[in-house]
């Protein structure tokens, strides 16, 4: 049965294009693939499909972007805020929690390990005033004659009694050496080289709580009086009250809001930051609370504390400090051939997470009392961090 060419006007094979599109006529302007019906009616108009349609595609993607970013808005663990919802204070909110002497405080590693009451005479940081961005903070080196107190051959903290609190909750020490990094094997060798001492002025740091298995981390003022443990630069690295761990403070994007229970005295520009001394402290020159001055060497609970001469300046001098994330001064940890992260050495990575606590602002700054002195002074705590 013989075939008839096909006509010369038609295509010879299937129309390009989608298949679910009208048939496209060929190059050189020819006759549509399919005559219309009727003779000599008007050929009706080509259907577009749904995805060659310009304002669709831009309305879908639009769509889509915006599911994608409520997705991981509503993923976030603040719910999508900015800052802590329940009255705590951290890092992203631009909030700093103020911690009285004696107050255990919200999401404590141990129990408190503190052996003597805020004893230490408070002392004004001495240097004149110095306009400051309000990210900065009064900085104070560690190891600065009377910028520590406590009472001579008594510890401050109860060295041993935290070492036995984190061998009977191993998931806390993991959490605990995680923050300070080393491994958990080596949490007593390094409490045991930090030195008791009391704080004599209000100090800006970042503190790490313990919750739902993980470290936290939030900006906090530490009253003066209390009771922690520092390294061989002089930088607090234990709050003696709760067992938290401690780093320098973070630098915020502007004046952060204050929250947590405010104590008479109070003056954000009498808070201070502790910077690392240039070199290793042999012994702190420190004051006990009726006025006299005794040395102790670092690493010691008291048991060899001397008596010294007043220094020639018994206010340590503070100076405007830029704060810095979390990660310096170090070097008083014992050595560690392999620093654990999160992954290997806590029961959780480290979060964000601010205590839980009511809200209380602080009384004015013209208001002194019996915290930190009233003297002005030139730096900014509300404008810089410190735990």
């Amino acid at each position: 049965m013989s075939v008839d060419p096909p006509s010369s006007g038609r295509p010879t094979g299937p129309p390009s294009g989608p298949l679910s599109g009208p048939s496209q006529p060929p190059s050189g302007g020819g006759p549509p693939s399919e005559p219309p019906s009727g003779g000599g009616g008007k050929e009706p108009e080509p259907r577009r499909p749904w995805w060659g349609s310009v304002p669709r595609v831009a309305i879908i993607a639009t769509a889509v972007v915006a599911a994608v970013v409520l997705a991981v808005v509503l993923s976030r663990p603040d719910n999508g805020g900015t800052g802590a919802s329940d009255g705590g204070t951290s890092t992203s909110s631009g909030e700093v929690f103020l911690q009285p002497a004696a107050d255990t405080g919200p999401d404590e590693f141990t129990e408190s390990t503190a052996q003597e009451d805020s004893s230490a005479s408070p002392v004004t940081p001495s240097g004149a005033a110095e306009s400051a961005p309000q990210n900065a903070v009064r900085g104070v080196n560690g190891d600065a004659p009377g910028l520590y107190g406590g009472t001579r051959s008594v510890a401050s903290c109860d060295v041993e009694k935290q070492i036995k609190y984190f061998e009977d909750a191993p998931d806390k020490q993991r959490a605990f050496a995680s923050v300070v990094r080393i491994q958990a094997s080596e949490v007593p060798a390094y409490l045991r080289s930090l030195t008791p001492v009391q704080l004599r002025m209000d100090t800006r740091v970042t503190n790490h709580g313990y919750k739902n298995g993980a470290a936290t981390s939030y900006q906090a003022v530490l009253q003066a009086g209390t009771a922690a443990l520092v390294d061989d630069r002089g930088v607090p690295r234990v709050r003696c009250a709760c067992g938290n761990p401690l780093s320098p403070p973070v630098a915020q994007q502007s004046a952060p809001k204050t929250t947590g229970t405010a104590w008479p005295g109070y003056k954000s520009s009498n808070v201070v930051m502790v910077t690392p001394a240039p070199q290793p402290v042999d012994a702190f020159v420190m004051c006990e609370p009726d006025g006299e001055w005794f040395k102790r060497e670092a690493g010691d609970t008291g048991d060899k504390d001397h008596k010294t001469k007043k220094p020639d300046k018994p206010s340590p001098s503070a100076s405007v400090t830029t704060p810095t994330a979390p990660t310096d001064s170090t070097s008083s940890q014992p050595p560690t051939s392999e620093p654990p992260t999160s992954d290997t050495d806590t029961s959780g990575p480290t979060t964000d997470e601010p205590p839980s606590s009511d809200t209380q602002q602080p009384p004015p700054d013209n208001n002194t009392g019996s915290g930190t002195g009233s003297d002005t002074g030139g730096g900014t705590t509300e404008q810089a961090p410190a735990s």
